[in-house]
């Protein structure tokens, strides 16, 4: 079903009230280009019939000043020659002429006032319809930032991620026990060669096991 009747509607509407009122406002934006877009084809074409209506009538008024001009000739050339009736017949058909020469001048000045009025709605619709994509681009932009918002704080509030930073704080404490306890054994006695590389290797154990623990948890998150 369309959302407009007619062109007057597109032209006089308030898309912000229509999208206030939708229940779908990302559907009923889309209808509403749609519709405009078919209305702008639709406009077009006829703007397209009236432009060619206009070079018709133009030609035609064009032959017809031009014949009025030949019976005008032929009525004096007729004069000239003594022939009154011939030049009456001459007179006669260039009024005719002339008669479809103002005719014809009529039909020009309507058809360029449906011109006139066919470039103001165009201009209208297009901007109508700049209008409307607007509201579209601003609606898919919302969307999306709802969308990223709601994924972040699914990912701040999930447990996995509390439990995995849980996990880190026992193992940091872990290698302060064991950095404790290797300090405690220095205490009151030398350090030997030995012990350097004794704690050396130690510290190297409880870090790669630290990392493998951050890749497993980047992995999961």
């Amino acid at each position: 079903m369309g959302v407009f009747s007619r062109l007057s509607d597109i032209v006089n509407s308030n898309i912000n009230s229509m999208l206030d009122r939708a229940e779908d406002p990302e559907k009923i934006v889309r209808l509403i280009i749609q519709e405009m877009e078919d209305t702008l084809v639709e406009v077009r074409s006829n703007a397209a019939l009236a432009l060619a209506d206009r070079k018709e009538v133009g030609r035609k008024k064009e032959e017809f000043l031009r014949r009025a001009k030949e019976w005008e000739a032929k009525a004096e050339l007729a004069i000239s020659k003594g022939r009154d009736d011939l030049a009456k017949g001459a007179i006669a058909a260039r009024r005719k002429a002339e008669e479809m020469i103002e005719l014809l001048e009529q039909e020009l000045k309507a058809i360029e006032a449906a011109v006139d009025k066919t470039n103001d709605d165009l201009a209208k619709l297009q901007a109508k319809l700049k209008e409307a994509r607007a509201k579209q681009r601003s609606l898919e932009i919302r969307r999306n930032v709802a969308s990223d918002s709601v994924r972040i704080s699914r990912q701040v509030h999930d447990g996995r991620i509390d439990e995995a930073l849980s996990r880190f704080d026992r193992y940091e404490r872990r290698i302060d026990e064991l950095e404790a306890e290797s300090e405690s054994w220095a205490l009151g006695r030398p350090r030997t060669l030995a012990d350097e590389f004794a704690e050396l290797e130690a510290e190297d154990a409880v870090n790669a096991e630290l990392d493998e623990l951050k890749r497993r948890v980047a992995g999961r998150t």
